[in-house]
């Protein structure tokens, strides 16, 4: 590695948050084990509860003009409005309100998006399960782990690439993970109460 590639990695915001966020990471796919998504419908007509929960709230962090200003293609990427179809095909009806991101200011939205747009790439393995166990599709149930029209890695890479370039200083940077660590604690607390959500 040359040291113009080392300076990269090192100013890389990317890579600052996949480190600062590694055990919520891992936290998520212990508290999604336990939860146990896939052993029946119903469970998984609960996490789909979440997932709407947690995107109504970053979505909310969109309506941001420096947000959009960063994120233009933001259109693509809400996935709540896919997720309150997939409840309607579950015969679940979203019975709370709350956006808990109301006091979240830029750039600490930013980390609460980070978290979502992460997710995306995991809800690939998500979907594929949903498919497994109980037949849903991109058209029934499972809309809101379904991927991109031009694909997940594309999106995701340019998601990337906006934050990398934005240019953020070394305080900016230390919100935006604090933000997402907070994302990351948000849907931990929805999946530790998954079989309470209403």
């Amino acid at each position: 590695m040359n040291a113009s590639t080392e300076k990269q990695l090192q100013n890389s915001l990317m890579l600052r948050l996949k480190q600062a966020t590694a055990a919520e990471h891992d936290r998520m796919e212990q508290l999604m084990q336990q939860s146990q998504v896939f052993a029946s419908e119903k469970n998984y007509a609960q996490f789909t509860l979440s997932q709407y929960y947690f995107q109504k709230d970053v979505e909310h962090l969109y309506q941001n003009p420096q947000v959009s200003a960063l994120i233009p293609d933001l259109d693509i990427r809400g996935r709540s409005e896919a997720a309150l179809q997939d409840l309607a095909d579950l015969k679940l009806q979203p019975q709370q309100q709350v956006i808990v991101t109301d006091a979240i200011e830029y750039p600490q939205s930013l980390g609460w998006i980070y978290v979502s747009e992460g997710s995306t790439l995991g809800a690939a393995f998500l979907f594929k399960e949903a498919q497994a166990q109980f037949g849903f599709s991109a058209d029934f149930a499972a809309r809101n782990l379904a991927a991109y029209p031009e694909g997940r890695a594309v999106v995701w890479k340019r998601f990337k690439q906006a934050i990398d370039e934005a240019g953020f200083n070394d305080a900016e940077q230390e919100l935006i993970i604090e933000g997402a660590l907070q994302g990351f604690k948000r849907f931990g607390d929805l999946l530790a109460d998954l079989h309470n959500l209403k």
